[in-house]
């Protein structure tokens, strides 16, 4: 495994630990593998779906996995659609409204592009 540096800070002291790299300046933990979220010479953010499509701010995504959420009783399931959706920074890097659940953050390896 190749010694990188964070995507998300940059720094250049991440060390492995079995499949992640840690970077001991943010705690940021990533596979260099499967890097989902690259930053580029214009600091725009460039999220990709479980398929590798490029996500947008105000795509529609599909559910790809039933997915629990704390302190409710039901689940998202599989299907589902989430329209308008706002991309962000970080481990959980899509803001959206999903019906009874209201405002969460979902991560972009469960969702495809509609």
């Amino acid at each position: 495994m190749a010694e990188s540096p964070c995507p998300i800070c940059g720094s250049e002291y991440p060390y492995a630990s079995g499949l992640f790299m840690i970077c001991p300046e943010c705690a940021h933990e990533w596979n260099p593998e499967e890097i989902e979220e690259v930053v580029t010479d214009d600091e725009t953010l460039v999220i990709k779906d479980a398929h590798g499509a490029i996500l947008k701010d105000g795509d529609a995504v599909i559910v790809i996995k039933d997915l629990p959420v704390k302190g409710f009783s039901k689940s998202i399931k599989v299907g589902t659609k989430v329209n308008n959706i706002r991309l962000t920074g970080g481990d959980h890097n899509i803001d959206c409204k999903i019906g009874e659940f209201g405002a969460m953050s979902l991560k972009s390896e469960f969702v495809k592009k509609a």
